[in-house]
């Protein structure tokens, strides 16, 4: 029967699981009762037997890893819950009691449990406090959308969680946290073999469409025509690279004030050219 020594520790903050090549030798171990491994282990503790434990019920450690990050985002590694998991198999080894009248596997799995919440709470920035309020202003949005078919005002959850003023404002502000999402976590299903992430649909701020830019073009070829250099320049700082008139001035060698007035004039000029335009557009009856 193949065995398999592991030692944990702790590792940058992180549990750490390390695993040595497995061993074909069999233990003294196999052929024994478990009273009588858990006899000889509260006798004499020592590391052989309890690896022997460890391994023995480490598919309760998986199982429970397994059922938690049913209800986790993606991004979250199972190998991190199972480490965490591990610790608190160790602690149920080590705390069990004969005496007790359970199976050991009925006793450790809270022990397992509690120990990967634990490491996710430690892990999570948002306070618990925070986290129960959000649940809650949750929980009675769900339960009025199922019951009347939309979403609920602020006076109805307020009503449904029997808050009011500050109290009940405090409740939504926490439920309105910014929360933290990893880029890599699967946004949707693709046709293809490769899932679609975060990262592959967040719109790049530092790209322009082509498109618009054209018509940007367009518009400034438009309206800078029949300018002199001074108007034009006024125009494009001002409006293209949003530049104040102060600064206009200080770069054109003129006063705020004449380069308000040279503005001003500019706009009656366009407003004028574009309404005799507009006149040429109009169809002839």
């Amino acid at each position: 029967m193949s065995r398999m020594r592991t030692s944990i520790g702790r590792s940058h903050g992180r549990y750490a699981v390390e695993h040595a090549k497995p061993s074909n030798l069999p233990t003294r171990f196999d052929s024994m009762p478990m009273k009588s491994v858990w006899l000889e282990y509260k006798q004499s503790p020592s590391e052989e037997i309890r690896n022997f434990l460890m391994e023995k019920f480490l598919h309760l450690v998986r199982y429970n890893a397994e059922r938690i990050a049913t209800r986790l985002p993606d991004e979250v590694d199972i190998q991190d819950l199972m480490s965490a998991g591990l610790f608190g198999l160790m602690d149920a080894i080590d705390g069990f009691k004969l005496d007790i009248g359970v199976k050991f596997e009925t006793y450790c799995a809270p022990r397992i449990r509690g120990a990967i919440l634990d490491e996710l709470r430690s892990m999570d920035w948002v306070p618990r406090l925070v986290r129960h309020r959000t649940s809650r202003v949750e929980g009675a949005r769900q339960r009025f959308e199922m019951a009347n078919g939309r979403a609920p005002t602020e006076g109805e959850i307020s009503s449904r969680l029997s808050l009011e003023g500050e109290e009940f404002d405090k409740y939504m502000r926490d439920s309105a946290t910014v929360s933290t999402v990893s880029l890599s976590r699967k946004c949707f299903q693709s046709d293809g073999h490769k899932d679609v992430r975060e990262i592959d649909i967040i719109k790049d701020e530092t790209q322009r469409n082509p498109f618009s830019e054209i018509q940007r073009k367009d518009v400034k070829d438009l309206i800078t025509k029949g300018l002199s250099r001074a108007e034009r320049l006024i125009v494009i700082l001002y409006y293209y690279e949003e530049m104040t008139m102060k600064e206009i001035g200080a770069t054109l060698d003129l006063s705020e004030s004449r380069v308000s007035q040279m503005h001003s004039s500019i706009l009656a000029r366009l407003k004028a050219q574009m309404q005799h335009r507009c006149r040429e557009l109009e169809p002839v009856e």
